[in-house]
């Protein structure tokens, strides 16, 4: 299992967020529960009248209403797509019991061109308060999230970085001159 806590930056912003249950991937696939490594655009914010206010923020917003779904069946041609309820296919709902899509924003992930396969519904959106990790989203505090979108401009990319290995000590070794091979310091 890979690491579920990242940091969200934000200019001089530091955020502590949660990711993918699996940790992050280059390899991102459907169900896999890994949040993809890539930058993203923050393309528009969904969110639930009956439980938010329009947040803040210069991204286009829209209001989730008891129809609208998200397609998450491979094979089904709408497949990484907003949907309308009741629809045929595998899909995720928009209106959840909890409160983890009260906020939602819609990342570019797997969008222009859609690959099969390839990782569905990847969004921003409200952290679980048990701070349990997401299916492969990234997942932010209430007052986290409004302060991060009060931010956000059309331009806005989220960059989801991979996990950085901790370098081995080398105090004994440096580099030649050419930097390719590595030489004892006597």
């Amino acid at each position: 299992m890979g690491a579920t806590k990242g940091m969200l930056i934000a200019g001089p912003l530091r955020f502590p967020c949660i990711l993918g249950r699996s940790g992050r991937t280059h390899g991102k696939r459907e169900g896999d529960g890994a949040t993809p490594v890539g930058r993203w655009t923050l393309s528009r914010v969904l969110y639930r009248r009956d439980r938010a206010l329009p947040p803040r923020s210069k991204l286009l917003t829209k209001v989730i209403r008891a129809s609208d779904g998200w397609c998450d069946q491979a094979f089904d041609r709408n497949y990484n797509r907003p949907v309308r309820l009741p629809y045929p296919a595998r899909h995720e709902e928009m209106i959840r019991a909890d409160h983890l899509y009260d906020i939602v924003v819609v990342l570019s992930h797997n969008q222009c061109p859609r690959i099969r396969g390839r990782g569905s519904a990847v969004f921003l959106h409200l952290a679980d308060p048990q701070g349990r990790p997401t299916a492969g989203c990234i997942a932010l505090s209430w007052h986290h999230m409004a302060t991060v979108l009060s931010v956000c401009g059309g331009q806005t990319g989220l960059v989801v970085w991979p996990v950085r290995e901790k370098p081995t000590p080398c105090s004994r070794k440096s580099p030649s001159r050419r930097g390719r091979r590595w030489r004892r310091k006597r």
